[in-house]
């Protein structure tokens, strides 16, 4: 048994009936040609699943909370884990295609987590075209982030071999125990307050030092964040699309360019949402803005198989900008300065003040702060969620299937009903997104401006 982190805490604390806090990646899987097994085998990859699990040690435990709130849930493996209420069987409507495969994905993702058992959940999608068959994987991000999640698969597959343990079930702590372990770590906890207190006032004071020695800043949140059809109050129910990008043409536009990869990606989302609302004359004057979630492991160890080491920055996406070249050369100046403050407020910042969260407190004030609509009060933070995960470069394995595309999600907030996460696989960038059809009713006219928005920046470069 043990704490969990402020950081992961807070995505269970931030769920309401509207707010799902899981994420959700889609492996398409294919049968080698030539297999003498007709058809897919439900029984047999749920069996598959349980023997793997001694790969996989945080899909072993549940969220435990203590009974008066008054520090973070403990991570527990008291139970037998049941697969029936882990592993579910879906039919894919004819003709079996991504789209139809889609809608099936965005009724998944609308129902959250059961949180007496551990928070994921596989649904094997049959009746896809040619015997393809798509597995669902919905865990909450309080589990894991982009990066552990990326370990975890490849762990359960063999491309990495992380070190685990073999699962030993643990005793339920009494109410009274869990009370007293809560207000022992709450009162280790606060003797680091103030030395995160000094550490983050100096950090602050070499922030303002640099912003004003620099030409170019980040935009602020709330701020200079303008209002869209898609910041609102979200409802329960999601909208899933992906789409599929050369990898080759984005790494080409990223040397044409001379920027980075991830600039690349914020480029393609800037056209395509550019491109979307000029079609619909809903593009506000000022620039779209992006919160992009930023992984701190500190890139040595072992892979780490769950929990979140990631925080945020701001950065603009420069809807405002014409010419698509210097657009992208204006999210790369600006995505710098972001990337500056990040370094100068320190990748441990966000995790170490999330720690001192309050759980019963937070909780309710998002409970209400969803139930009131209050999203529709206030410009959003920010406007959309750009994320970008390197992925399995091989082509990964599952049994007898090989695995022949994979895509992924976080979650949408409230005032931010747009989340696209690029996640490269072998030689291609897929990209999903995810919104609430409350906001966004159809994401396939958003989708299609995706192949000219890249199209925009490999053609005719500086």
């Amino acid at each position: 048994m043990q704490r969990m982190d402020g950081v992961d805490a807070n995505f269970l604390y931030l769920e309401t009936p509207t707010m799902h806090m899981h994420t959700v990646k889609v492996a398409i899987l294919e049968r080698p040609e030539g297999s003498t097994v007709s058809g897919f085998d439900f029984d047999s990859f749920v069996d598959e699943v349980v023997a793997r699990l001694d790969k996989l040690p945080s899909f072993r435990k549940r969220a435990l909370m203590d009974p008066l709130r008054l520090n973070h849930p403990m991570w527990i493996s008291d139970k037998e884990l049941d697969p029936a209420r882990h592993i579910f069987r879906v039919a894919v409507p004819p003709p079996g295609t991504m789209r139809e495969l889609e809608k099936v994905v965005g009724q998944v993702v609308s129902i959250p987590l059961d949180r007496s058992v551990p928070l994921w959940e596989l649904h094997v999608c049959e009746g896809m075209a040619g015997g393809r068959v798509a597995v669902v994987a919905k865990l909450h991000h309080a589990l894991a982030d982009g990066n552990a999640a990326n370990n975890l698969l490849a762990n359960a597959t063999g491309a990495v071999s992380a070190v685990t343990s073999a699962p030993v079930l643990e005793r339920t702590p009494s109410r009274p125990e869990l009370v007293s372990a809560a207000l022992a770590d709450a009162v280790r906890q606060a003797f680091s307050l103030p030395a995160l207190l000094v550490r983050t006032v100096r950090r602050l004071v070499d922030l303002v030092r640099i912003r004003r020695g620099s030409d170019v800043s980040p935009p602020r949140p709330i701020l200079d964040v303008p209002r869209t059809s898609f910041n609102g109050p979200l409802g329960s129910r999601r909208n899933f699309a992906t789409v599929t990008l050369s990898l080759d043409e984005l790494k080409a536009a990223r040397h044409a360019h001379g920027v980075t990869l991830n600039d690349v990606v914020l480029g393609v989302v800037s056209g395509a949402l550019r491109r979307w609302l000029d079609a619909k004359g809903e593009r506000p004057s000022s620039s779209l803005t992006a919160g992009v979630p930023v992984g701190t492991d500190p890139g040595d160890g072992p892979p780490r198989l769950e929990g979140n080491r990631v925080s945020n920055m701001f950065t603009t996406l420069a809807t405002d900008v014409d010419d698509p070249h210097e657009r992208l050369l204006t999210i790369s100046r600006v995505t710098d300065a972001a990337k500056l403050t990040h370094r100068t407020l320190g990748p441990d910042m966000f995790v170490d003040w999330v720690q001192f969260t309050p759980p019963a407190a937070f909780g309710a004030v998002m409970r209400l702060y969803s139930r009131l609509r209050a999203a529709s009060w206030h410009p959003a933070p920010f406007n959309v969620v750009v994320s970008n995960v390197a992925g399995p470069r091989e082509e990964l394995r599952l049994g007898d299937s090989r695995l022949v595309d994979l895509f992924s999600v976080g979650p949408i907030l409230e005032g931010i009903g747009l989340n696209v996460t690029a996640w490269s696989y072998q030689d291609r960038m897929n990209v999903t997104l995810l919104s609430c059809p409350d906001l966004v009713p159809d994401l396939a006219p958003l989708v299609a401006e995706f192949v000219p928005a890249l199209h925009e920046l490999t053609k005719e470069t500086p």
